[in-house]
């Protein structure tokens, strides 16, 4: 009996050893195996020995055996991004900045419900942004400047509620600011500056209290500046220059514009707006 006592002890110590030895699931590891072969890995600045664990793996990040942060900036990735990427269902960063990645972003990456940043920027990209992004409702950041994606700014964008950085800028995005992007109570940085941004700037820029940077330069929008911009308490920085922006603006809001409210006007002359000489603000005009 001591035997087979002494043969259970031996082969729960080789079970657990093995456990304590796991790696990331099979899953998992076949997405960042896609990952890499998509995107011409064998040329990557730092690459990936498949033979050795994960773990050991430049730029992934792993908490208990789950991949949790891929980030691998100016890294010589080039292709595409695999729809596979949406295994890794605990990604938290997803970092792959200046790089040389084409095509879409896949419409899997909704799936990714873990994801609170995700930094794509600097790449050549292009396609429309997918609707399904907006099903990732943990993000928090997402940067998507410096490639050439098209089309409109998903109008379900408001459902992602926890996003404080929407950075969208030198692509060739188009059409208006969807409503729902006013309804993003926690956003601190809005810029959208050098896209074909149409359409006119709602007053309801004065729900976005968290604001910090906002930038819609070199735009084609339309109307008059609200004067509810000069509510929001923590901005910090503004550019709105070079639209079609028209009618009076105030001192104060005029100062706060880097290029002092200069816009192009319908026979593509650059002329700056006028500013009220009475007020320093134009709110109380409201009344």
């Amino acid at each position: 009996m001591s035997i087979m006592r002494k043969i259970y002890t031996l082969l729960f110590l080789i079970v657990f050893s093995f456990v304590m030895k796991a790696d990331v699931s099979v899953s998992e590891k076949s997405a960042l195996i896609k990952l890499y072969n998509a995107t011409n890995g064998a040329n990557w600045t730092s690459k990936w020995d498949l033979n050795a664990p994960v773990s050991s793996w430049y730029g992934v990040g792993l908490q208990e055996d789950k991949v949790v942060s891929v980030q691998l900036p100016n890294n010589n990735l080039v292709g595409v991004l695999p729809s596979e990427i949406s295994n890794l269902v605990y990604l938290k960063n997803l970092n792959l900045y200046k790089n040389a990645i084409s095509g879409m972003i896949p419409s899997t990456v909704g799936e990714m419900k873990s994801l609170e940043s995700l930094n794509l920027s600097f790449n050549k990209m292009s396609g429309v942004i997918p609707v399904s992004i907006c099903d990732a409702t943990s993000m928090k950041n997402m940067e998507l400047f410096m490639n050439n994606f098209s089309g409109n700014i998903p109008s379900e964008i408001g459902k992602l509620s926890n996003l404080e950085t929407l950075s969208l800028y030198n692509n060739a995005i188009e059409g208006q600011i969807p409503a729902s992007v006013y309804e993003l109570k926690n956003l601190k940085i809005l810029l959208l500056n050098s896209n074909k941004i149409t359409g006119t700037l709602s007053s309801s820029i004065s729900n976005l209290t968290n604001i910090q940077q906002l930038s819609l330069f070199d735009n084609k929008m339309i109307g008059q500046v609200p004067f509810d911009i000069e509510k929001l308490s923590n901005l910090k920085e503004l550019n709105i220059s070079f639209n079609q922006f028209s009618g009076l603006v105030s001192k104060d809001l005029s100062k706060k514009d880097i290029l002092n409210m200069t816009m192009i006007n319908e026979r593509g002359v650059a002329e700056v707006l006028k500013v009220s000489r009475d007020k320093n603000t134009a709110i109380v005009s409201e009344e």
